[in-house]
């Protein structure tokens, strides 16, 4: 009769879940710290800045959701051809006077950053926030009348 070992997902058939949290075990018992994960519950949660860019003959237009935030929390910087919106959102909550028992609402610093042609008029960016929505509009440069110049070539 031949033994043979038993493979890690031979050995977790009923929760798959289980084989994740044994490799993150063994990575964390090599580098104490790395593997550790963190749950809504116990640290902040980190915030997803998801945006929409579209552009038209006259513009980029860049929008972000960013409920329960206010303009003060956010800021919008526009450099050397990148956009960077950044902030934060924080929580007030007092953990050692209250119980809680769900916590995911996500709070914490956020940046997103987006390269953009170098067509865009710098000083005229624009940004407005209403209900919980950032809007950037990021003009475009007029267009050169006559962009395209036939370059005569001369011969020796």
């Amino acid at each position: 009769m031949v033994l043979r070992a038993l493979t890690p997902l031979a050995r977790f058939r009923d929760d798959p879940f289980d084989v994740l949290r044994s490799t993150m075990r063994q990575i964390d018992s090599l580098w104490p710290g790395l593997a550790t994960l963190q749950t809504p519950t116990t640290e902040a949660a980190a915030i997803s800045l998801r945006l929409d860019v579209k552009e038209d003959d006259k513009a980029y237009h860049v929008t972000a959701d960013l409920p329960g935030l206010t303009e003060k929390d956010v800021e919008v910087t526009f450099d050397d051809g990148r956009l960077t919106i950044s902030g934060e959102k924080k929580i007030e909550r007092d953990d050692k006077k209250d119980t809680w028992h769900i916590v995911e609402r996500s709070y914490g610093s956020f940046a997103r950053q987006l390269t953009l042609p170098a067509n865009v008029d710098a000083d005229k960016v624009e940004a407005k926030f209403e209900k919980g929505v950032l809007t950037v509009v990021l003009p475009k440069l007029p267009a050169e009348q006559n962009s395209a110049k036939k370059i005569n070539i001369k011969s020796s």
